[in-house]
């Protein structure tokens, strides 16, 4: 009897800030393979609701909550919510974060809490409220969404640098701690990809664009249907051995020191 490993029917997979950009592209690779997606919103029921019809309008199962991931009260409200009107949560994605790009001499302390509220504290909010029923049904998957300034710095982004870099870390301490009640938890770690937000640079002659060209061995801004492949072995059995890793789907980027700009 053969096995699809990479087969999600029936499971319930909760993404968030997955109301557009990459989470979207991630949600919709999760429901192409047979999950039923969940989103949340922060601020917009209007924006929400938009997403969810554009999910369902590709055939796929989709609900929408409208909560703030960095809120306890509101999380464990609304995970409860999930779970008695959709089901329980198999997958949990944690993919919401905001970026300031602010020199850290000129940050405002508030700013830099912000950010590391939003893409450090909230995983560990949903994660600690989603696994408690994945530890009683002994089974789960998490997937905390990094970056490659889990392991590089850049000019302007100290906060997401330090939020991303602890998120790999609380990506292996969460599988130290939970891998014995066969829940697997691992990161995705994006590259640069063609999304609405980088439009404006890729274009040619920008000189960003050329840097991320030319810095990629791949050659290219990735697609956002690029991380789907990740997400999915994550999400599946496929990856039931698989537990405190950070995959990185860069185009090659951390591989390399790079090359010169007239270099072939």
């Amino acid at each position: 009897m053969s096995i699809n490993l990479f087969d999600l029917t029936g499971k319930v997979a909760l993404v968030t800030g997955a109301t557009h950009g990459l989470g979207m592209a991630m949600a919709k690779g999760l429901g192409h393979a047979g999950a039923t997606i969940v989103i949340n919103g922060a601020s917009s029921k209007g924006k929400l609701d938009e997403a969810v019809s554009e999910y369902k309008s590709e055939g796929l199962k989709a609900f929408g909550y409208l909560f703030d991931v960095t809120n306890e009260a509101q999380v464990i409200e609304n995970i409860t919510k999930i779970e008695n009107e959709v089901g329980a949560i198999d997958i949990l994605v944690n993919n919401a974060g905001i970026i300031k790009r602010t020199p850290l001499e000129n940050m405002e302390v508030s700013d830099f809490e912000q950010v590391l509220k939003v893409d450090l504290v909230s995983p560990f909010i949903m994660s600690k409220h989603v696994i408690k029923g994945m530890i009683s049904r002994r089974e789960g998957k998490i997937i905390n969404i990094c970056s490659m300034m889990s392991e590089l710095g850049r000019n302007t982004v100290g906060a997401y640098a330090a939020a991303k870099g602890g998120l790999k870390m609380l990506t292996k301490n969460m599988a130290t701690e939970w891998s014995k009640h066969n829940v697997q938890v691992n990161g995705i770690g994006p590259g640069y990809f063609a999304t609405t937000q980088t439009e404006p640079i890729r274009v040619d002659g920008h000189p960003f664009n050329d840097f991320i060209i030319n810095r990629t061995p791949a050659a290219r801004w990735g697609n956002p249907e690029d991380l789907q492949g990740a997400a999915i072995f994550l999400a599946s059995k496929a990856s039931d051995f698989v537990s405190g890793q950070v995959v990185y789907v860069d185009g090659g980027i951390l591989a390399t020191i790079g090359k010169p700009a007239n270099e072939d």
